[in-house]
């Protein structure tokens, strides 16, 4: 049990280590921005589908493909519901309409790209944690070292935004903190109910992988493409997904 936990603390950590790392970023051009999203997106994408999608289709018999479907669209609808319904998430990060003019929109849909991390690190946490159920320790190492490396660019990527958008210090490392302890909470879930889990994972993977998925293509893309730099977006996602892959197969 003290392992699971001071392993949970560590993948939960990673991406506070991340976001500590980010706050060493001051304001950057729309070009260099441009590029950390677009790697960003690179990473958020191979995550979406070496990390949760794929492993999602590998429960059960093949029929579970269509839960893993009906688990993307799910997300995709989810984050879309949310968009619509909540145009209000400026609030959450101590932001006054008033001060910035009215426009709040860039604001809200980067918290959006923070919820949707915050969200993917959940079933990710309870990945880990049914790892460590199984009983063979070494993969649940390997499963929670390649969650934890992959949390540290997240959190990196989460800080600048917010801070470029007004949110204060403090209030952007507490919307950070949250997106890591959702992690841990997820690890102690998995572990102490495997059982039940085990038979909802594919579901909540796939739902993960379908938030980061709609993220990417709805928020990230067009944004990384809006200035001028789409060639060095492009290229800075292919290396993200590319690090992530290597990661994947290596770890």
């Amino acid at each position: 049990m003290k392992i699971v936990l001071l392993t949970a603390l560590g993948v939960g950590g990673s991406t506070i280590a991340g976001a500590l790392i980010g706050f060493l970023l001051k304001k950057i051009p729309h070009k260099f921005n441009d590029i950390i999203l677009g790697f960003a997106a690179g990473v958020m994408l191979a995550a979406a589908i070496l990390g949760l999608i794929i492993p999602a289709t590998e429960y059960g018999t093949k029929l579970n493909i269509l839960v893993v479907i009906a688990g993307i669209m799910a997300g995709a609808v989810f984050l879309s519901f949310i968009d619509k319904i909540v145009p209000h998430l400026h609030h959450l990060a101590g932001i006054d309409k008033e001060k910035h003019g009215g426009n709040t929109e860039h604001l809200n849909k980067i918290l959006l790209f923070v919820m949707a991390i915050a969200i993917h690190n959940l079933p990710e946490g309870i990945a880990a944690g049914v790892s460590f159920g199984t009983g063979n320790i070494g993969d649940a190492f390997t499963v929670a070292g390649g969650i934890a490396l992959q949390n540290i660019p997240e959190g990196m990527v989460i800080i600048a935004p917010m801070l470029a958008a007004g949110i204060s210090k403090k209030r952007t490392f507490l919307i950070a903190l949250s997106t890591g302890l959702v992690e841990v909470v997820g690890t102690l879930v998995g572990y102490f109910a495997i059982s039940v889990s085990t038979v909802i994972l594919p579901f909540a993977l796939a739902f993960a992988g379908g938030t980061m998925l709609y993220v990417i293509s709805d928020e990230m893309i067009p944004e990384t493409h809006s200035h001028g730099y789409e060639k060095g977006a492009t290229y800075s996602l292919l290396i993200g997904f590319c690090v992530m892959l290597f990661m994947d197969i290596m770890i």
